[in-house]
């Protein structure tokens, strides 16, 4: 079936011996038999749909962990300086936050500093190092950067100051010549674990570090965070990661976290903390520092435990994150999407020379997400060009970019599968887009034409009971996304828009069920002009999902796409 966006939508077929086989063996509903097959999930993942699964650490006996720790531990034993250098988004403020509260913690003394984007550039750099050691530390930590440092780390190895790396971005020979790396995609035995953020792996590190010394710090008391990180930085929530957000969502009290509870109290919010609260709401807010010039915020707010200073640093953050709206939106409104439709490329890549620094990643995602390409936004910064990349999953952008380097084509640059960053000199952008084209072309990539819903269903199974059933593969997330479902012959009674881009409609089936809908920043497209004026039955692809206001809750259909009529 083609929709009216040009999709081709596909049930998700599924050997109906395969679902008997999962119904039977664990007394599931066919609904959650059909889930669990289509999302291959493994028997660890399906042993913890009912049963309460503790979060084990896995790196032990991890040879990386163990050599980083005890460098560590060195560096307390002889009371040395630390600094802390972490990444300016959410995974790298909140794995700096967690070694912040752990230093504080033990009274060790220790900096840590966050790169403002626009006069520190991305990382960890020689250009920077030269600065951060005139505080005279004697070891550097770098969180969610360094793994492309060779040049930096060579020359702190030159002032005799240690260093670790703690990481997951991607890494290529020959690894820098720090003290100490962590970081799964360096092929040393735990690649597996590559899935995990920055925060995680500082996670299980320090909670390593705290049984050596002993320490009666609640190390799940951080698990919040490391959730909140996975979640910004759009790692998959299977395997590990799910049972990270089982754990931190199962034992989380808001009325404890100072942070998350002033949050929701100056923003008025009432309902449960859930996933989307994490990557909607508190994520974007703990990134506007870091995108319009006041990186350290988001560490200093996360590491504090001072009612005051929190309040106060939340704050200047959502006003930050309100002004960031302003900025994001203007820039989305001068962006021709008609016209990048028409090209049809294989790869968006939109140059604008005076996007702010700070919102071309952001920008980028935007682009990702309406056209499910890989996208890239570029803009001029002094004499060079910044550019900021965001993908899709069969088509791994850090490595690309880290190709971009061997070939001389990009000055500096590095990312992981789903996102990157790089610096381009202004006369390489025509060489830079041809080279993207070329490396596209070169690995075969199918376009994704093709789009699954998981089964047609009846409106009558628009209920709780059913819904119920789909709850128990919570939390959703990317990797593990709400299903989809294809609702036939419905008729819209009415609609509103809300909030100026929103479409909030109403829906009845020849049986008379009614079915409430949202579908969010249709105003002016495809899907918006049939919603405000269709008056015949039509198709509904959508999820079903729960909608918390004014402490009720109640189930609306979450608009995906709409299909006129079988073809």
């Amino acid at each position: 079936m083609i929709s009216i966006s040009g999709k081709k939508w596909e049930e998700n077929e599924i050997n109906f011996n395969i679902i008997e086989k999962i119904k039977q063996d664990f007394n599931y509903s066919e609904v959650l038999s059909k889930l669990i097959i289509a999302k291959n999930f493994n028997d660890d993942e399906i042993y913890s749909i009912n049963n309460a699964v503790e979060l084990p650490n896995v790196f032990l006996k991890n040879k990386d962990f163990i050599k980083s720790i005890n460098i560590v531990l060195d560096a307390i034993n002889n009371k040395e300086k630390i600094c802390i250098l972490g990444d300016y988004d959410v995974d790298g403020s909140a794995s700096t936050a967690l070694l912040v509260k752990f230093f504080n913690d033990i009274n060790h003394p220790f900096m840590f500093y966050i790169p403002d984007r626009e006069k520190d550039g991305y990382g960890a750099t020689k250009k920077l190092f030269k600065k951060l050691i005139l505080n005279n530390p004697k070891l550097i930590i770098m969180l969610d950067c360094g793994s492309t440092s060779v040049d930096a780390v060579n020359f702190l190895n030159k002032k005799n100051i240690k260093s670790i790396i703690i990481d997951h971005h991607e890494i290529y020979k020959p690894y820098p010549l720090s003290n100490s790396i962590i970081n799964p995609k360096k092929n040393n035995g735990y690649g597996n674990y590559d899935y995990f953020c920055a925060t995680t792996l500082t996670y299980f590190f320090l909670d390593i570090l705290l049984k050596k010394i002993k320490s009666n710090i609640l190390i799940k008391d951080y698990l919040i965070f490391v959730l909140l990180a996975t979640v910004c930085d759009v790692m998959p929530l299977r395997k590990l990661n799910r049972l990270i957000a089982i754990n931190a969502l199962r034992d989380f009290d808001i009325t404890s976290n100072k942070i998350i509870n002033s949050i929701f109290r100056l923003k008025g919010i009432k309902n449960k903390l859930n996933i989307n609260d994490l990557g909607y709401l508190i994520g974007p807010i703990l990134n506007s520092g870091g995108r319009l010039g006041k990186s350290s915020y988001a560490v200093e707010l996360l590491s504090s435990d001072d009612l005051n200073i929190i309040d106060k640093k939340l704050v200047k953050l959502i006003s930050l994150n309100e002004k960031r709206k302003i900025i994001e939106e203007k820039i989305l409104e001068e962006i021709d999407f008609d016209k990048i439709d028409k090209e049809n490329k294989n790869i968006i890549i939109l140059y604008k020379p005076n996007i702010n620094e700070g919102l071309i990643g952001i920008i980028a995602a935007r682009l990702k997400d309406y056209f499910n390409k890989p996208s890239i936004v570029i803009t001029r910064s002094g004499d060079t060009l910044k550019g900021s990349a965001r993908s899709i999953y069969n088509f791994n952008i850090g490595s690309i970019i880290k190709a971009g380097i061997d070939q001389n084509i990009i000055i500096k640059g590095g990312g992981h599968n789903m996102a990157a960053g790089f610096t381009l000199n202004i006369n390489m952008l025509e060489v830079f887009e041809n080279f993207l084209n070329n490396m596209y072309n070169k690995l075969n990539i199918e376009p994704i034409n093709t789009f699954k819903y998981l089964s047609k269903i009846s409106s009558t199974a628009f209920n709780k009971s059913f819904y119920s059933d789909i709850k128990k593969l919570e939390p959703f997330g990317t990797g593990n996304v709400e299903p989809i479902f294809l609702f036939e012959n419905l008729k819209i009674i009415k609609t509103n828009i809300v909030g100026k881009k929103h479409i909030s409609s109403i829906f009845k089936s020849k049986i008379g069920y009614s079915i409430k809908s949202i579908s969010f920043n249709s105003v002016d497209t495809k899907i918006g002009e049939y919603l405000l004026n269709y008056k015949n039955e039509l198709n509904i692809i959508g999820q079903i999902k729960e909608n918390f206001w004014n402490n009720k809750n109640t189930l609306q259909l979450d608009i995906k796409d709409l299909i006129i009529e079988p073809n």
